[in-house]
C-alpha cells in the first residue's frame, strides 16, 4: 500500500448519551467493517447550544479508526441507527502514522 497519502485514513469522533449505547454503535461499526477500532470514552461532559439554551450532558465518546473509503458508511451507520436526532459524526485525517498501524486498519476492513 501507498503511505504517500496517509490522509486517507481517519479518525471519527461520535459522542453518544450512555455507555450502552456506545457499546452498541462500536460493535456494529465493527461488525459491519466500517472502521477497525473503536474507542470509548466514559464520562465525559458536554457542553451545547441546543434549541436555543445552553444544555450540558453526560456522554460516552467514540474514537474510530477508519479509510476515507469507508466513511459514507460509517456515516450512515451511526446517522440511522444513534439515538440523537442530530448526532456529532466528525471526521479528521490522520496527517502521519506507523505504516504497519495503518496496513491493519486497512486489512481489518475487508
Amino acid at each position: 500500500m501507498n503511505k504517500e497519502s496517509q490522509g486517507d485514513y481517519l479518525v471519527v469522533f461520535c459522542t453518544c448519551p450512555s455507555a450502552e449505547t456506545a457499546q452498541q454503535l462500536a460493535h456494529l461499526i465493527i461488525e459491519r467493517r466500517c472502521a477497525a477500532c473503536v474507542n470509548i470514552v466514559p464520562n465525559l461532559t458536554s457542553v451545547y447550544r441546543w434549541e436555543g439554551k445552553i444544555a450540558q450532558s453526560a456522554e460516552n465518546l467514540l474514537i474510530i479508526k477508519t479509510h476515507a473509503s469507508r466513511y459514507k458508511e460509517l456515516e450512515a451507520t451511526l446517522h440511522t441507527h444513534h439515538e440523537y436526532q442530530i448526532p456529532e459524526i466528525i471526521a479528521l485525517p490522520i496527517q502521519l502514522g506507523l505504516n504497519t498501524y495503518l496496513d491493519w486498519i486497512e486489512e481489518s476492513l475487508i
